[in-house]
């Protein structure tokens, strides 16, 4: 009878030791790690009725004391550089001017979005209790009578 036990229980350890070789083996197998900062497959759809891009492209301005350059189509150009047969004129925080004979060119970091001004509006109206309760004087001191 202890016989068949240990060979119940070996048969057992067996089976525990193939389960987790299997589980272990399969982790070093898994597919390579994607990227968390990566948006899901499902926002990254492409609006095929969007036009193409055609021309440069602002993808990154640098304003320093010493130095103002912006990056067009991945090519880093100072003020007053060249880009292919334009001038590089302006360089502000959200866009750039390109200057080629008489034809000026203004590139946009956001080309979708446009600045506006944020005009305030009248205050809401009081209402006469909202005042009254304002005007209660606060209570001070401890509140004992003296």
């Amino acid at each position: 009878m202890a016989g068949r036990m240990r060979e119940i229980a070996a048969s057992e350890l067996a089976t525990v030791i193939s389960v987790a070789a299997a589980l272990v083996s399969g982790a070093v197998c898994a597919q390579a790690m994607t990227d968390p900062t990566r948006p899901p497959t499902e926002y990254a759809e492409v609006d095929s009725n969007a036009p193409a891009v055609i021309g440069p492209v602002l993808q990154s301005v640098m304003i320093t004391p010493m130095l103002k350059a912006a990056i067009i189509n991945g090519e880093m150009v100072k003020l007053g550089g060249k880009f292919g047969n334009s001038q590089l004129v302006k360089v502000s925080e959200s866009e750039v001017v390109l200057k080629s004979g008489d034809e000026t060119q203004v590139l946009k970091m956001y080309p979708g979005v446009e600045k506006r001004e944020i005009t305030r509006t009248a205050p809401k109206a009081v209402s006469k209790r909202a005042q009254a309760t304002r005007q209660k004087p606060a209570a001070t001191g401890s509140g004992l009578a003296r």
